[in-house]
């Protein structure tokens, strides 16, 4: 702005008016009747053109605060008309407008961008006034899985489905939760989370609504497949062998039945045949143990349990074994007085299962070594690690190790790993991997 040029011609003004009234106040004293006149005159005359000179500035000010009052940055101010000063006043309004106007425009179209993913995804989502119940936003996917039209105000569902506004608008979770709703005479799966925020002096909850029941369906739909492939595939490889042993054993009863001279009955062969089938069946009997032993482990006798005390129990177990077989096993607390939330049994369960595991990894090795050591990381994780020095498991299956009954061992059921992480996912933990052919492996249990 020329506020310097402005102050410079008011101040000039300012010391003419003083000026004229010292001139009058000396005629009065000289009793000059037709100079103290003129001197009023002029003096009205510059104290009106002041006034002005002042006012017309203020005007404009406040016109263009009028403006922003009410929002209207579309305004132009002529910069070619007026005084210069004035001018200079319409060419600084009209660069906030303009600023006003682009920053609007961008606000708008990332608005707009905002809300077009938002109604792309098919997640519902609201956010609502909590005092008033006004919806502040929601989307198309949110008013379609509670199949519902257009509404402005959430007691519109409170009116119409008290319960599914019980468990939607009412119900807090904070935590992403798994509910069922009635919807259209039917129920489906959802999950939904909310939480609250505040706008200025509003409080506002925004909830996020997935229909989960076709993702459940599919999901479920694809884990029966495999599993039946899986299991279709071990029993056939079981039957198939007993059901040809079986009628080449009853083809050779018939033939010494029928013709006894000619095919006299061998004992030896019938009781060989007889211990396969028995073996088979046997192995089949297993096998349905084994599946029934990974579905059964569904809840948790959760009790605090230090990690000395675990460690202490699994060395008493495992020490004589290993030390059969010429295998060291090293137990170290990196972080004393450790404690974990467990389900001890099961704990135990895992670390036998993973040193059993190193100790087939690593029992050709000339030094072979087992090293199981608890931390506590900087985010405040319990982590238990069982190193090996063994032969270390090939990249190309490394992402398999986890499916159910796939194995590499000759001898393995392809349960232990599958087992390991099912208890660790009961644990809102996780078990990790990391291995190298040749140099060993460490699978670690993250609390």
């Amino acid at each position: 702005m020329n506020y310097k040029g402005y102050i410079f011609r008011l101040f000039l003004r300012l010391i003419l008016l003083v000026s004229l009234l010292l001139a009058i106040a000396y005629f009065i004293y000289k009793e000059n009747t037709t100079v103290i006149v003129l001197l009023s005159c002029a003096t009205l005359y510059f104290g009106y053109t002041t006034y002005a000179f002042i006012k017309r500035r203020f005007v404009v000010m406040d016109d263009f605060f009028e403006a922003v009052k009410y929002r209207d940055f579309s305004r132009w101010f002529p910069e070619d008309l007026g005084p210069k000063d004035i001018r200079f006043l319409y060419q600084g309004f009209n660069e906030v407008n303009r600023t006003i106007k682009e920053m609007n425009s961008k606000n708008e179209a990332q608005y707009v961008y905002l809300q077009k993913i938002l109604e792309m995804v098919d997640i519902g989502i609201i956010a609502y006034n909590l005092e008033t119940g006004d919806v502040l936003w929601s989307n198309d996917s949110f008013r379609e899985t509670l199949s519902m039209p257009s509404f402005k105000n959430i007691r519109f569902i409170e009116s119409r489905k008290p319960n599914l506004y019980e468990s939607i608008f009412e119900t807090y979770h904070r935590e992403p939760n798994s509910i069922a709703i009635a919807v259209e005479n039917e129920k489906i799966k959802v999950l939904i989370s909310d939480t609250v925020f505040q706008v200025k002096d509003d409080a506002f909850k925004l909830i996020v609504l997935q229909n989960i029941d076709d993702t459940l369906n599919k999901n479920e739909s694809e884990a029966w497949k495999k599993l039946l492939s899986v299991m279709t595939h071990e029993i056939m490889n079981s039957i198939a062998p007993i059901s040809s042993l079986a009628e080449t054993l009853q083809t050779h009863i018939q033939l010494a039945l029928d013709i006894p001279e000619a095919h006299p009955i061998e004992l030896e062969d019938l009781n060989s045949g007889i211990k396969t089938i028995k073996n088979r069946s046997e192995g089949l009997l297993k096998f349905a143990k084994t599946y029934r032993s990974l579905s059964k482990v569904t809840h948790l006798n959760l009790e605090k349990k230090k990690v000395s005390e675990l460690f202490e129990t699994i060395q008493l177990l495992m020490q004589p074994s290993l030390d059969v077989k010429n295998i060291a096993i090293d137990f170290k607390l990196k972080t004393p007085k450790l404690e974990l939330d467990i389900d001890s049994y099961l704990i135990e369960q895992v670390l036998i299962n993973l040193i059993l595991n190193a100790v087939d990894a690593c029992k050709n090795q000339e030094h072979p070594e087992i090293k199981v050591i608890a931390e506590l990381t900087p985010n405040r994780a319990v982590v238990i690690k069982v190193y090996d020095n063994g032969s270390g498991i090939p990249q190309d299956i490394m992402e398999s190790i986890f499916i159910p009954f796939f194995t590499s061992k000759s001898t393995g059921s392809g349960i232990g790993l599958s087992l390991c992480k099912q208890i660790m996912l009961l644990h809102k933990g996780k078990i990790l991997v990391n291995s190298k052919e040749g140099e060993g492996t460490v699978f670690s249990l993250v609390f």
